[in-house]
């Protein structure tokens, strides 16, 4: 049954939609769009040293998305965070492609880093992405009681004994494990955009936190199927088509909220 490319793919799809519909909520909610891209783009390094060192990507990835997170901790209250953020985001992007391009016989397949391949998803590709899936779910659901306090209010978290500055690298570990599955669908580039878009478009459809992951989950499956679908009708890349579902449903929802502000109570 998973000979099929296309069947991979939309599982591939899914399973990336699914880890990155909890992770997503709290990016939109803790204001981490940038963070998100600049852990994303980091993630070419990764691929060089992947590369470099003959290691698997999968860690390879991971080691680098961390290190980014603790930068960013370090540097945190040096700089405003819009502009230490925008640093590393571009900075990061432009020394993974300088180191990717040093590389022999890789740069053929750069597109592909940046922006994805979910049509040549192994089963083996499969098993990581879902296996992080339900790592990230696990570890979000274990977590959720704590990291909704430490979001709403940090001042109510600590005096609850809950520390935010754990809760955040909570998230940093979840965020590099879904960067470090996404790169293989959607590219270092689009990664952001998978874990942004979906959580935006649900979110004036709920009313709860639980409510809208569960929006972001429906939202997010049906931007890959569709994407997927449009790609295969249209003759697109896959990856950004994707990208573009998402932000066509997000615009859906989006005007759907402003027809309903407009009309009466």
């Amino acid at each position: 049954m998973l000979d099929s490319f296309l069947l991979r793919a939309a599982l591939a799809g899914v399973g990336l939609a699914l880890a990155c519909a909890p992770l997503g909520c709290f990016v939109v909610w803790r204001r981490m769009a940038y963070y998100g891209d600049a852990t994303a783009h980091a993630a070419l390094l990764g691929v060089a040293l992947s590369l470099a060192l003959s290691v698997p990507l999968f860690p390879a990835v991971i080691v680098v998305a961390l290190a980014m997170a603790a930068v960013v901790a370090g540097m945190s209250g040096r700089h405003a965070p819009d502009t230490l953020l925008g640093v590393l985001s571009h900075g990061a992007l432009a020394a993974g492609l300088v180191a990717v391009s040093f590389l022999e016989g890789v740069r053929s397949d750069l597109m592909g880093y940046l922006f994805g391949d979910i049509l040549a998803v192994t089963r083996a590709d499969l098993a990581l992405i879902w296996g992080g899936a339900v790592v990230v779910g696990g570890l979000i659901a274990w977590r959720w009681s704590a990291l909704l306090l430490a979001t709403l209010s940090p001042e109510m978290a600590a005096s609850e004994g809950i520390s935010p500055r754990a809760e955040q690298w909570v998230l940093n570990i979840a965020l590099a494990l879904v960067v470090a599955a996404g790169i293989r669908i959607v590219g270092a580039v689009l990664i952001g955009a998978m874990l942004i878009i979906p959580a935006a478009a649900a979110r004036p459809l709920a009313r709860t936190p639980e409510a809208m992951a569960v929006a972001t989950a429906v939202i997010g499956s049906a931007a890959a199927l569709g994407g997927l679908a449009g790609a295969w009708h249209l003759d697109t890349p896959a990856g950004p088509t994707i990208i573009c579902a998402a932000a066509v449903l997000f615009a859906v929802t989006s005007a759907a909220a402003g027809v309903k502000r407009l009309l009466p109570a």
